[in-house]
């Protein structure tokens, strides 16, 4: 074996290496448990869905925010704890008749690391769950519960895209996030121009 061979081969597998481990991990979860049996099953599984199945190659920015991580992970946790306490109280109201929507949300970035944890970010919280994902086009297609008006759907898209904003800031491109930023900017001036017409 040629020496660049096995220098590009083992490139190979170190730009492989955070996806095998995203895969063990959520192996790991799915299982609810960490034991020897687990982890080496979710590392057969990982480099058997590497080796026999196309995947698209995952671009990684180099760059992860200490602070936006924190704030992201703080956030998450509070939206879990929020939402399953909404959840469980519309379960428990007999008089309660769910008024569900299936809500497209249009993407403010096309990176496929993004958009698959937007999409994770937003299936974790109760009461909404990715149900397809238009690659191409960078639309996210989620259900929602309690959307009775056209507020509450807004409401729902503005979640979605705020928790897209958090994930680019704590591991995107600077690009993405002065994206971001200039999106957010222009929400909240055209949310502040309706609010004048009101």
């Amino acid at each position: 074996m040629k020496p660049s061979t096995e220098v590009s081969r083992w490139r190979s597998v170190w730009r492989q290496l955070p996806l095998l481990v995203a895969l063990v991990v959520l192996w790991v979860f799915l299982w609810d448990q960490i034991t020897v049996l687990t982890v080496v099953t979710g590392v057969l599984l990982a480099v058997g869905v590497t080796r026999a199945l196309y995947l698209p190659p995952v671009l990684l920015s180099g760059r992860f925010n200490v602070w936006r991580g924190l704030l992201l992970g703080l956030r998450m946790t509070y939206d879990v704890t929020i939402a399953s306490l909404q959840v469980a109280a519309l379960a428990l109201n007999p008089r309660w008749k769910p008024i569900n929507s299936i809500i497209a949300v249009q993407l403010l970035t096309r990176s496929d690391l993004v958009t698959t944890l937007t999409a994770e970010a937003i299936s974790v919280v109760p009461g909404t769950v990715v149900v397809d994902i238009d690659r191409e086009r960078g639309l996210l297609y989620l259900h929602a519960l309690g959307t009775r008006t056209h507020a509450d759907i807004e409401r729902v898209r503005h979640d979605v895209l705020g928790t897209e904003e958090r994930i680019v800031l704590a591991i995107g491109t600077r690009e993405q996030a002065a994206s971001v930023r200039r999106a957010r900017r222009e929400r909240r001036n055209t949310d502040h121009t309706i609010g004048a017409r009101e």
